[in-house]
């Protein structure tokens, strides 16, 4: 769990900072004046933040920076810890009548404050060796998504799996399709399982070899000008005159594919399917791929398709195409290794080829280190080789959470995997641990169920099969 713990330091830091502001805002009760100490913590604090996004990033594979984050969640615990204690002490020491705080719990604390605020500032002031950027810095924005973007383009017979589900999903547009000119269907599930695939698969069917087609990579830069420049640019390659998706020429066919969508703001959801939305007697299916079942629901205008994981069957077979497995002399003494290592990717098909494309070539005990390693337990690991590929996918959808949800879904990593969570006794425990945000309109409780509710929606939590 290193780089789950590692990448939890920028909820850690968020949580800490409120508690500070929060002691600050309520100095009078400590009867104490430590507001100097405090408010040189929250500096120090605010100017690190600002860095974090990239620390966690390449914390993925680089221990020194793993290291680095450990030592500054530790910092910050510390702080939490120190702050509770000289409250606690002042509440408990309340009734006394000339100070809240005894001599020495006043030295101790102020001895305490001065150790932390030097600690911490050793420790922020190590960031400049890494050379972190900014999290707006357009460095990470590039990072992010140049080296995952997507095409239309697609080896149909080297897909292993998906027959059935793009199957399926062409009944569903050919059945719309005769009673509604704009159909907007939402393709959700866990990074990694084959969204983007069984979208290329449906938009290369030849049931719309007559229509126009465009496909736009969204990513997690979200930016509706270029969205709608990229559609116009490869329609007008068919329509010459296209300049506007307002102006197009009378009953046109269009299917559009927006591949990897991360935008949950209502607001701008709403804006692109307005702009989306072309009339003239024009048929539009548009087909979407996102991580987020919410994101799904909301922009979806018929039922959304739920992506399910791929069979133990299915992975071994991409193991075996990718790993070259059929021209070894030694197949058959592999094989019940293959499938053991097939049913550990859990039906994601990109951890099956991350690991084919690690078996190629390799000796029968390689294939057994593969399959005994703690790579199934850890989430990152020292040697690049090592499928960090699959992993980074899922590690994406975690960055993108609130601090509140990353507290509350890093907490789930003390359940031994596979075990069964009781709903309510796990709410519960978040907020006796404080991990729920407030809300002025929702209550704790309530919030608990919006954080299953969402990490179920970006599949980090399985609904049992026993109920929940």
């Amino acid at each position: 769990m290193a780089e789950v713990g590692a990448m939890l330091t920028s909820a850690v830091l968020k949580m800490v900072g409120k508690q500070v502001s929060s002691t600050i805002s309520g100095q009078i009760k400590l009867q104490w004046d430590f507001t100097d100490d405090l408010k040189d913590m929250k500096m120090t604090l605010e100017s690190v933040e600002a860095f974090l996004k990239d620390a966690e990033r390449r914390s993925v594979t680089e221990k020194s920076v793993r290291l680095w984050l450990r030592r500054l969640k530790n910092a910050m615990y510390d702080i939490s810890d120190t702050i509770n204690g000289f409250e606690a002490d002042s509440t408990h020491n309340k009734s006394k009548i000339f100070s809240n705080l005894s001599i020495s719990a006043k030295k101790k604390t102020a001895k305490d404050m001065r150790r932390m605020r030097g600690e911490l500032k050793k420790i922020t002031k190590q960031h400049r060796d890494f050379s972190f950027v900014s999290e707006n810095s357009s460095n990470i924005q590039k990072e992010d998504s140049s080296d995952r973007k997507t095409s239309p383009k697609v080896e149909e017979t080297a897909i292993v799996g998906r027959i059935q589900e793009k199957r399926e999903i062409l009944a569903c547009l050919s059945e719309k399709i005769l009673t509604q000119d704009f159909i907007i269907l939402a393709i959700y599930g866990m990074g990694g399982i084959g969204k983007t695939t069984l979208a290329q698969l449906v938009f290369n069917d030849k049931q719309f070899k007559e229509y126009f087609p465009a496909w736009v990579h969204v990513s997690q830069v979200f930016d509706l000008d270029k969205i709608e420049t990229s559609i116009i640019t490869q329609l007008s390659k068919r329509a010459p005159n296209m300049i506007d998706l307002d102006i197009v020429p009378p009953n046109l066919n269009i299917i559009i594919v927006l591949d990897d969508l991360w935008e949950n703001d209502g607001f701008k959801l709403d804006n692109l399917k307005l702009k989306l939305k072309i009339g003239n007697g024009a048929k539009v299916i548009i087909l979407v791929t996102t991580r987020d079942k919410s994101i799904a629901t909301r922009f979806s205008n018929v039922e959304p398709y739920k992506l399910e994981p791929l069979t133990n069957d299915m992975c071994w077979k991409i193991i075996k195409q990718k790993s070259a497995f059929e021209g070894r002399y030694d197949r058959e003494w592999l094989e019940h290794i293959g499938k053991d290592i097939a049913r550990k990717c859990g039906g994601v098909a990109l951890a099956a080829q991350s690991l084919g494309y690690i078996l190629h070539s390799k000796r029968a005990d390689e294939w057994e280190s593969v399959r005994d390693s703690n790579i199934w337990n850890e989430s990152t690991s020292e040697d690049t080789s090592s499928p960090h590929h699959m992993l980074a996918s899922l590690k994406l959808s975690y960055l993108r959470m609130k601090p509140c949800l990353k507290m509350c879904f890093g907490y789930c990593a003390i359940f031994p995997k596979g075990q069964r969570i009781v709903k309510d006794d796990l709410i519960h425990q978040w907020i006796c641990l404080d991990f729920i945000e407030t809300s002025k309109i929702y209550s704790p409780k309530q919030l608990g169920e919006i954080y299953v509710d969402e990490l179920l929606g970006m599949s980090f939590l399985q609904h049992s099969k026993w109920g929940y």
